[in-house]
């Protein structure tokens, strides 16, 4: 047996800091996709793209 390594196999799963970060991450990432797609520059662009895929042309 050798003193003094930790057994870094056995850490399964995240911590409770692991998960506080992952968590503001995921609010952070989310904040800015809602504030990009409320712009009217990204909905006017959406809006575009909808009808030029829905238009048929003859």
């Amino acid at each position: 047996m050798v003193v003094g390594r930790r057994n870094v196999l056995g850490d399964s799963g995240m911590s409770t800091v692991e998960y506080a970060i992952g968590t503001l991450a995921a609010a952070a990432l989310a904040l800015l996709l809602y504030s990009l797609t409320s712009g009217t520059w990204v909905q006017g662009l959406l809006q575009a793209l909808l009808q030029r895929a829905f238009t048929v042309d003859a």
